[in-house]
């Protein structure tokens, strides 16, 4: 077998290389799209989802039932985190 015939043969089956799957970096918002047209939206909240809605709940004096959604809990996260200053954003720390 001659050196084209090899290097024919390569050619016909490279597959380019997919780019790899990042976290972090420049600003790449996840939470861009609404949560209830999430796939998994109106699955259960995860067990971190309802941790962290309990400790944001509480600093924020509020009590939310603990049977939500995904994306119900992702929409109470949100408007706590505003509300209580842990967020990304500026929000109020209610001083």
């Amino acid at each position: 077998m001659s050196d084209e015939q090899t290097g024919s043969e390569s050619r016909d089956q490279y597959t380019p290389p997919q780019e790899a799957e990042t976290l972090g970096g420049p600003e790449r918002s996840t939470t861009e799209k609404d949560p209830h047209d999430w796939v998994t939206g109106g699955e259960p909240a995860t067990g971190a989802q309802k941790s962290y809605l309990d400790t944001l709940a509480r600093q924020a004096g509020e009590e939310i039932s603990a049977d939500l959604t995904k994306a119900e809990a992702s929409e109470h996260i949100e408007r706590l985190q505003e509300e209580t200053g842990r967020g990304n954003g500026s929000g109020n720390s209610g001083a």
